[in-house]
């Protein structure tokens, strides 16, 4: 399933500063039924959004209109826990397209990568100039520049580089899933399997 291009993306950001994020807070099992990435994004964070009445939690983050934005900031060891591709799908449906943390779990940053969100990992200190910005204001904005791997602080033009594989760049850039790129290189493969011997 394609998903959208990604390239530079301008966006202020919703602050999470919270370490050691599960999956199952991201996602709670109990909403993995559907087997199509839609409709996660609202119950992304649904134990900390709201409470058993269903009534919003007024002191969460993403309860609060003062924040908004592509961009999620979370602490260190973001999407620890179960491999569960849904986590990626809801905070891809809740419209996230970036996520930014000093650290994440290796299965959920793949997954993110598969489905059109873009993990960056920058330092501790870079980290915490980024929360440290948002706390001052709401609505700052930050450039995640995807083709030349940096993000940059606009208010004080303080950036960092990050690192992505570029089999998983190539696809982000160009909106594709394995599958999508796989099609769009059938003439090569059809190309090569002639030439090879039965």
């Amino acid at each position: 399933m394609a998903y959208d291009k990604f390239n530079v993306l301008t966006s202020s950001a919703v602050p999470l500063p919270i370490e050691n994020v599960d999956t199952d807070q991201i996602i709670p099992a109990r909403f993995l039924k559907a087997t199509e990435r839609k409709g996660f994004g609202d119950n992304l964070f649904r134990d900390w959004r709201y409470n058993q009445d269903n009534t919003p939690k007024k002191d969460f983050i993403l309860n609060n209109p003062i924040y908004s934005g592509q961009i999620l900031v979370g602490g260190k060891n973001f999407g620890s826990g179960s491999s569960r591709e849904h986590a990626a799908w809801a905070v891809y449906d809740y419209g996230f397209r970036c996520v930014i943390s000093s650290f994440f779990a290796d299965i959920f940053r793949n997954n993110c990568l598969n489905i059109g969100v873009l993990p960056v990992q920058v330092s501790a200190a870079f980290l915490q100039k980024i929360f440290g910005e948002i706390e001052k204001d709401p609505n700052a904005q930050f450039e995640v520049n995807l083709p030349e791997q940096k993000v940059t602080i606009l208010a004080t033009g303080e950036s960092e580089s990050f690192d992505i594989n570029k089999y998983k760049k190539g696809n982000m850039t160009n909106g594709f899933d394995d599958i999508d790129y796989l099609l769009n290189i059938k003439g090569d493969i059809e190309k090569f399997a002639e030439q090879r011997p039965f």
